[in-house]
């Protein structure tokens, strides 16, 4: 399928991932040195004007803990063109919840790799506070260990995504272990995956458990850049990857479902918008 840079993405496209970084803003004790270069609104701005998306979610990062106020800050910029998603632990209290959830945010995210916030115990209790206001669980992890996860990840009381389409860094092929288990998540229908870093991740199979996804879950899809790629010593070029995700969806329909609807559904745009 060939396409012009300008017919890359259809209007209302959102991008589920992304992050901002600012020196003047304290890193958390616990996060993972040394701090990624400052990210700031007009650098993504730059990024949305190159790739013609409207929307974003903007995710904490390690790098700040339980300290919230830039990304928030960030995304008020953006004003209904933008969702948050926070870490917060469960000691948070309901009017902090409720002042976080006015800004947009609709999310926890729990990292379950070096320099997260978060751990395992927290998962289920600060799970629990979010489920009342329609708040979702985004996981990242290490896509081998969703087996010995699993019990866990199918009892939580909310819906979850699970980042970088579960960042499997070895190969993973249909009725390995780990595939298994990523099935039966998804098979809740509750579950989500986000299509994006696949630079983080082992190539092998991946094109295959991507198009398996689309064609058992199409519905519970987003797309993410994953801007501006921490961890990553050479980032990638975001229309290459871009163009590869297009390539391996490679129908309108699902484009559209995957790229605008789907994440209006899960990060509540039009719900928002509607009560404003």
């Amino acid at each position: 399928m060939i396409r012009t840079e300008a017919q890359l993405l259809p209007a209302g496209a959102c991008d589920t991932h992304m992050h901002f970084y600012d020196h003047r803003f304290p890193g958390a004790a616990s996060a993972v040195k040394p701090t990624p270069p400052d990210f700031s609104t007009e650098d993504y701005r730059a990024t949305m004007r190159r790739l013609g998306h409207s929307r974003m979610v903007v995710v904490q990062p390690t790098t700040y803990g339980l300290d919230n106020r830039l990304q928030l800050a960030a995304a008020a910029e953006f004003g209904q063109d933008a969702r948050v998603v926070v870490v917060v632990d469960e000691t948070v209290t309901d009017a902090e919840l409720a002042r976080l959830d006015a800004q947009g945010a609709c999310a926890v995210r729990f990292f379950m790799w070096k320099g997260g916030a978060l751990g395992w115990d927290s998962l289920q209790p600060v799970a629990e506070r979010i489920a009342p206001l329609g708040w979702h669980i985004e996981l990242h992890i290490d896509g081998a260990t969703l087996p010995e996860h699993l019990e866990r990840l199918l009892g939580l009381p909310c819906p979850a995504v699970l980042d970088h389409v579960g960042r499997f860094r070895e190969p993973a092929p249909e009725g390995h272990p780990a595939a298994r288990a990523l099935e039966a998540l998804m098979d809740t229908g509750r579950w989500w995956v986000k299509l994006s870093a696949p630079g983080l991740q082992c190539s092998e199979g991946l094109r295959a458990r991507v198009e398996r996804l689309i064609e058992r879950t199409p519905d519970r899809l987003v797309w993410a850049t994953n801007c501006p790629h921490p961890g990553q010593l050479q980032p990638p070029n975001e229309l290459e990857e871009l163009r590869t995700w297009l390539d391996w969806i490679d129908d309108p329909a699902l484009v559209h479902k995957i790229f605008c609807s789907n994440p209006e559904q899960l990060y509540r745009f039009r719900q928002f918008e509607d009560a404003s």
